[in-house]
């Protein structure tokens, strides 16, 4: 049916709301950078040891938008050197809950911290002593001071609030004095409540959700950086995609054994004209033993010609072979090869190790296929 009467939109207004949104949920994450570096900060830290000494994984749960946040906090976690695995709370009740096992450190995600699916999960994480971290809405950064040092709370310490009060606090945030029945239930409870929803009814999870992401963040960036996560961690955890590409290694992508252009200084030219030609890298290597001594490329050989005619063909490889080439290591990053190949105008460059031994060449065709060009 082809609804009558609608209004074309007022372009002025609609910026103002985009800017509005934007600003609002801005000041939200203002607001919890105050917090971690405040009254938050000591049970920021006591989920950040949590999670670090975690013998097993980080277990992360949530419904709804607040379960959507969850799965891409589990994935950061994952990506940055923390393992970890999203949980949905209703497939948990009906089986998945042995996921979680002794070891493991749960962090649960609700903005009201009365979601009735997660609620029902808590008997179970406090049975096998899992530790608990809660993200709530809650204005709870005193009580969560006081909480973050001692042993877990019994779930029984706090009685479930009604529905009604749940999807209240999901708008209104808690007062100090009233702590949901998550947060009372966690060893840590962490801050996310904000002062207002970006949405114009102040009902769809907006500011809310934004400010759990960027805690969620913040605990992963802070994992990685307290274990010494490194850029080739990075590399190994992530072999696909454009990221894992450009951080692949030199010795990911070289050619080695049979496929690599090689020849003698005694080698004739034609013979080394023979070899370029069989590999098709355009450069061959002048080896003396293993060690790399020089390189004739196609340029040298036009040179070549180009000076001395067919009289150039007589000459030996170690006569014609350009001196000192410009070589790179096999751990070293793809990206570092590139650069390197740019910077001098060169095709290709030698893999030597640290004793000057020829392992492998890498050509720019190589590094096409990674998406760095």
């Amino acid at each position: 049916m082809v609804r009558a009467n609608i209004l074309l939109p007022d372009l002025d207004e609609m910026k103002h709301t985009g800017e509005n949104v934007v600003r609002i949920e801005a000041a939200a994450l203002r607001a919890l950078a105050d917090r971690i570096s405040g009254p938050m900060a000591a049970p920021f830290q006591r989920a950040v040891d949590l999670m670090f000494c975690c013998a097993g994984r980080v277990v992360v749960t949530g419904m709804g938008k607040s379960g959507l946040i969850a799965r891409k906090i589990a994935a950061t976690l994952s990506s940055t050197g923390t393992p970890a695995l999203y949980l949905h709370p209703v497939e948990a009740l009906h089986g998945d809950l042995g996921m979680v096992v002794q070891g493991d450190v749960v962090l649960a995600l609700s903005a009201s911290g009365e979601t009735e699916e997660i609620l029902q999960l808590l008997a179970t994480i406090k049975r096998l002593q899992v530790p608990l971290i809660a993200m709530t809405g809650d204005e709870i950064c005193a009580a969560s001071v006081a909480r973050a040092l001692p042993p877990a709370r019994g779930v029984g310490d706090s009685k479930p609030k009604s529905k009604a009060a749940g999807r209240s606090a999901r708008s209104t945030p808690a007062s100090s004095t009233q702590v949901s029945t998550l947060a009372a239930a966690a060893d840590v409870a962490l801050d996310c409540s904000v002062a207002q929803e970006a949405c114009s009814l102040g009902l769809a999870p907006t500011a809310s959700t934004t400010t759990m992401l960027a805690l969620g963040d913040a605990l992963a960036v802070t994992l990685s950086e307290r274990r010494g996560f490194k850029e080739e961690d990075f590399a190994n955890l992530h072999p696909g995609g454009k990221l894992g590409k450009r951080l692949a290694r030199v010795e990911s992508l070289m050619h080695t054994g049979d496929a690599l252009p090689r020849v003698t200084p005694q080698t004739k030219m034609p013979d080394v004209i023979y070899e370029m030609s069989r590999k098709k890298l355009g450069v061959t290597a002048v080896v003396e033993g293993e060690r790399l001594v020089g390189i004739i490329s196609d340029g040298d050989l036009r040179r070549l010609l180009e000076k001395r005619g067919k009289d150039g063909l007589d000459l030996a490889a170690g006569e014609a072979m350009t001196r000192d080439p410009k070589t790179i290591g096999a751990g070293e990053f793809a990206a570092t090869a590139l650069a390197l190949m740019e910077e001098k105008k060169i095709t290709a460059l030698m893999v030597v190790d640290g004793g000057g031994k020829l392992e492998g060449i890498v050509h720019l065709h190589d590094l096409w296929g990674t998406e760095m060009m």
